[in-house]
């Protein structure tokens, strides 16, 4: 069955995702005007959004991985008779083959482009050869994607430094290097190719200074009839990952701007583009110059402030135009011209708040979230999927994004909307991880930022500044000293615990218990006990534990103190984090301790080994980008951590190398 373009009515859709973004589609379907019947999936650790999206049907999934299972997916569309799939972003979105499968083999349509539109868009350089069919500026680039380096090298040194290495297939910041100078080409290449699912990159050109970061925001009903809803400045990026974004631009020359809207409207007119998707551009308005940069066909996490400017619930138009309604129906009926100026009075800006700890180059932060207060009001939105009050609450892990939530705030006068802003994050608070909040209220509080003095390399090289001016403004919070300070200082005076070792879901302990009161309690051998403790007299895990406890019994109510002393110790291999992994000690001059928790993907050294000042040692992937593990200095490797495992789970503190003496005895710890 071949894929039909044109729309058709659904009954039953599933959201193939989770988070925030699920919680958005669900609303979104549940508003509809005719009833949807709606579908959530979840893993067991992760599925708040369900409590949050109300959906008719959650459905609990395998695994983390079962979200990019396209075989799996398919068999659940086709068991619970499923005939739309919303994909949101991530995951398989951008992917031709899970909207052609779903088409073919489950009859159900995936809200989107369809597959023929996304195996032209989803790639970057077929992306590009649209671009250029169109007459639009392409930035020089190699032709075709490669796995070889010496390829890739050649056309660096011909087109000249700065390029930029990209995964062909790459998205949301990663897979993207920039590089300025030869000597880390190589390099950036491996890395690039790690974070590329087809393990495939090119080489490109690089404009980076002085350039904005402009998208625009386009709309297809698939019969070439496009529409668009003017632009958002994305400029405000770390590692090419956005931060915060804005709408409209706020560039003066409106003309440079309609000629980068007409650009994006050409080349969505051209290939009869279907649903949302964004054209990104690089642009410089003291150059008067743009580029194409790559088209997003998919639903973007920033589309929110779109609809703050415009007034139009993107989801909920992207819903409706699958279910065959007309632009007229969702109120686009008049055709905007590309010079036509933005939605007067009105400026919106994103915030994304993330789970992570700037302090430590960004490491991602795992836990549980245990407050979370954003405060409401007029121009305040906030999308996220944390419910504190909930039975599941958000646990932050290594599986999926750290985005916990996306702030938007909206006023008549960009200062206003910026006022709004720095208001907003001063009144808001979050406990139980670290979060880039600091880093939110430096950027919102920078002078460069009200000024609109920002390009695509900004945040990069004032990301101290805007940090340090974040962390002063917390100081200055008059409700902070009533608080007891925020959950990351809570967080930082505990201090590490005693034990050498860390723990983790699923161990299992052998233990010997002591009453310390007379009492014999009947034995029970396939009955949950209930342990808590309530004084640990000795923490020297795994040699020994001691504690004591309060104990509950199946036939008692009332809990009864014991000491527990621990006896042996096996470790569970599904379990997050082994309990053979050595904590490091970060005062311990000759400790390399990991700075961050993710996934070991490998280790370049071993025993006896002679490193560098700066040499990489190993390589954690956080959410699908591979990120650097160097030593802090010279040394020879006397013990290494061994991986039991390919993609190995690792958290914060473990102790990755010990280096022989240098001479050096100053507290160190890796460092990206």
């Amino acid at each position: 069955m071949p894929f039909s373009p044109h729309s058709r009515s659904f009954k039953r859709l599933l959201v193939a995702n989770r988070g925030e973004i699920s919680v958005r589609i669900l609303h979104a379907a549940r508003e509809l005007p005719s009833p949807v019947e709606t579908f959530a999936l979840y893993t067991s650790d992760d599925r708040s959004h369900c409590d949050l999206g109300r959906p008719h049907h959650a459905i609990q999934i395998p695994s983390a991985s079962s979200y990019l299972d396209i075989s799996f997916l398919v068999e659940l569309a086709r068991k619970h008779s499923i005939d739309a799939v919303h994909p949101g972003y991530g995951f398989l979105s951008e992917s031709a083959e899970f909207a052609h499968r779903i088409w073919t083999e489950a009859s159900a349509v995936v809200i989107g482009p369809g597959p023929e539109n996304l195996a032209r868009t989803g790639d970057k350089l077929q992306a590009k050869k649209l671009a250029q069919h169109c007459g639009v500026p392409v930035l020089e680039a190699m032709s075709e994607p490669t796995a070889n380096v010496d390829e890739a090298r050649v056309f660096a040194r011909q087109v000249g430094f700065p390029v930029m290495v990209k995964a062909v297939d790459g998205g949301g910041g990663r897979g993207i290097r920039l590089v300025r100078e030869e000597k880390d080409l190589d390099n950036s290449i491996q890395r690039a190719l790690g974070e590329s699912p087809s393990r495939t990159v090119f080489v490109e050109k690089a404009a980076v200074d002085g350039f904005h970061h402009i998208e625009i925001q386009v709309i297809g009903d698939g019969t070439g009839q496009v529409r668009h809803l003017w632009e958002r400045d994305c400029s405000v990026q770390r590692r090419f990952q956005k931060v915060v974004e804005y709408a409209p631009a706020l560039m003066s020359d409106r003309g440079l701007v309609s000629r980068v809207i007409d650009s994006a409207l050409k080349m969505a007119s051209e290939i009869r583009y279907q649903s949302l998707g964004t054209f990104e551009f690089l642009v410089s308005e003291s150059k008067g110059e743009f580029y194409f940069l790559e088209i997003n066909p998919r639903l973007q996490v920033e589309h929110t402030i779109t609809e703050s400017i415009s007034g139009i619930d993107l989801v909920q138009t992207q819903l409706q135009l699958a279910q065959g309604w007309t632009f007229e129906d969702v109120g686009l009926g008049s055709d905007v011209n590309a010079s036509a100026p933005p939605p007067a009075n009105t400026y919106s800006i994103q915030l994304r708040l993330c789970s992570e700890d700037p302090s430590n180059n960004f490491a991602l932060s795992i836990g549980k979230v245990t407050e979370f207060a954003v405060p409401s009001g007029h121009g305040i939105r906030v999308d996220t999927n944390i419910d504190v009050s909930g039975a599941f609450p958000l646990v932050v892990g290594s599986n999926f994004d750290n985005l916990l939530a996306k702030i938007i705030v909206t006023a008549s006068t960009w200062e206003a909307t910026v006022r709004k802003a720095q208001r907003v994050l001063a009144d808001s608070r979050i406990s139980g991880v670290k979060t880039n909040i600091n880093l939110l209220r430096g950027i919102v509080a920078h002078a460069d930022f009200l000024a609109s003095r920002i390009d695509t390399q900004w945040l990069s090289l004032r990301l101290d500044e805007a940090y340090r001016l974040g962390e002063s403004i917390f100081k200055t919070l008059p409700s902070q000293s009533a608080l007891g300070g925020s959950s990351q200082q809570r967080m930082a005076q505990g201090g590490l615990p005693s034990s050498s070792m860390l723990f983790r879901k699923g161990d299992a302990w052998s233990i010997t218990l002591q009453p310390l009161e007379n009492g014999n309690p009947q034995p029970s051998a396939k009955v949950a006990h209930h342990l808590k403790l309530s004084r640990v007299l000795r923490n020297e895990f795994p040699t020994s534990l001691a504690a004591e406890i309060e104990y509950t019994t199946p036939w008692s109510k009332t809990a009864v103190p014991y000491r527990m002393q621990l006896d042996t110790t096996t470790t569970a291999a599904s379990a997050l984090v082994s309990s053979s992994h050595r904590r490091g000690d970060p005062n311990n001059p000759s400790h390399i301790v990991l700075p961050l928790s993710g996934k070991l993907i490998e280790v370049l050294v071993t025993d006896g080994d002679v490193v560098a000042e700066n040499q990489v040692l190993a390589f954690v992937k956080q959410m699908k980008m591979e990120l650097e593990v160097r030593s802090p200095r010279a040394g020879t490797v006397r013990w290494v951590h061994e991986m039991e495992e390919e993609d190995e789970d690792v958290a914060e503190g473990m102790l990755l190398v010990e280096l022989g003496e240098t001479g050096e005895r100053e507290p160190i710890r890796g460092k990206l």
